[in-house]
């Protein structure tokens, strides 16, 4: 075999080894990825089943999706609706403070609302106790754009610029979703929050793993060539 064709063989077998080890620890890294989104979706359903617990002034990961209570009176005046789309079809999500018995205020989604009945959502008066689950805010926006404070459009729901433009103090950094408890007049509809975690990284590790053998054959190919032909062309 010439030195050339030696050369180019040897590279060969080395790319295919690096791409080999590198695919190998990405399909081991899905693996972690699953064993870790596993344990979540695990930890989450109970937490939506479980008796609800006083909300929390603040919140840690573990708390997103835990089963709440809150007491306290809504101010509507401050109330906000958050462009959605659900299993109803498009509308807003109805975001009012609830001043709690605690000191602080809580955002309460409220529930879904359809675009044309906005106007009709129920305004609660009095103390009222309200169960659901702890949600994490939504930073930047949704549907591909920002929310735009001044103008009143909001695309998400963003705790801390929704608390900002209402002046709002002493907000718990988190909002609760509603239970599906009827409210008056039948609007706002709670109970819609859609608990769903995307788990596809067995079919990317298998992906990886694949690629990984793929890669290795190749290699061995090269090598079995080079072994076979040593008096090769180059």
């Amino acid at each position: 075999m010439t030195t050339g064709r030696r050369a180019r063989s040897i590279a060969l077998i080395g790319l295919c080894a690096a791409f080999t080890v590198v695919f190998a620890l990405l399909g081991a890294w899905q693996v972690q990825r699953r064993a870790w989104k596993l344990d979540l979706i695990a930890k989450v359903e109970q937490r939506i089943h479980a008796e609800p617990v006083p909300a929390p002034v603040g919140w840690s990961s573990d708390d997103v999706y835990r089963r709440v209570r809150v007491s306290g009176v809504f101010d509507h005046g401050d109330e906000t609706l958050v462009q959605a789309v659900t299993e109803k079809g498009p509308g807003f999500w109805v975001l009012t403070p609830l001043k709690t018995d605690r000191g602080f205020t809580v955002l309460v989604n409220r529930g879904f609302v359809l675009a044309e009945r906005k106007t009709t959502a129920s305004h609660p008066a009095g103390a009222v106790t309200v169960v659901g689950l702890l949600r994490a805010t939504e930073p930047h926006g949704g549907f591909l754009r920002r929310n735009q404070p001044g103008q009143g459009r909001w695309y998400s729901r963003e705790v801390q610029a929704i608390a900002s433009a209402h002046k709002l103090t002493s907000v718990a950094p988190y909002f609760v979703d509603a239970d599906a408890a009827p409210n008056p007049g039948g609007w706002p509809l709670g109970g819609l929050t859609v608990v769903r975690f995307p788990n596809s990284h067995l079919v990317y590790a298998l992906t990886w793993f694949g690629l990984a053998l793929l890669t290795s054959g190749a290699g061995l190919y090269v090598a079995r060539d080079a072994r076979r032909n040593p008096e090769g062309a180059s």
